[in-house]
């Protein structure tokens, strides 16, 4: 019985571990989702299914508040570093992509604000 009870326990905390550990978004993994569309993000016409696919990965990543004002942070971090990007298409691209983003993509937002 004592066995038993050891063995549930440490399933409990390898459950925990895992859940906290695919719960954590990094601005690695944002700025590997938004790659693709650096040439849309700075040059306007369409983005591509790269594109798409990296923006409804990070939306589907950033399910938490917190991941949510983290991936937030980074978004806002990696636009800032290209001052050719067109505001215009990045406020289009969740729409381009047909999907509506809890992330906005801007290099003015208030991430405070996410929730």
């Amino acid at each position: 019985m004592k066995a038993i009870a050891i063995l549930v326990l440490v399933v409990l905390a390898v459950v925990q571990l895992a859940m906290v550990a695919r719960g954590a978004i990094t601005c690695g993994q944002v700025d590997a989702n938004l790659a693709p569309c650096v040439s849309f993000l700075t040059q306007g016409g369409e983005p591509g299914a790269a594109c798409c696919s990296g923006v409804k990965t990070l939306n589907g990543n950033a399910q938490s508040s917190d991941d949510r004002k983290t991936a937030c942070n980074c978004v806002k971090a990696a636009v800032n570093r290209y001052p050719n990007l067109k505001d215009d298409a990045a406020q289009s691209l969740p729409s381009k992509c047909g999907i509506s983003v809890n992330v906005p993509i801007s290099r003015t937002v208030n991430c405070d604000t996410i929730s």
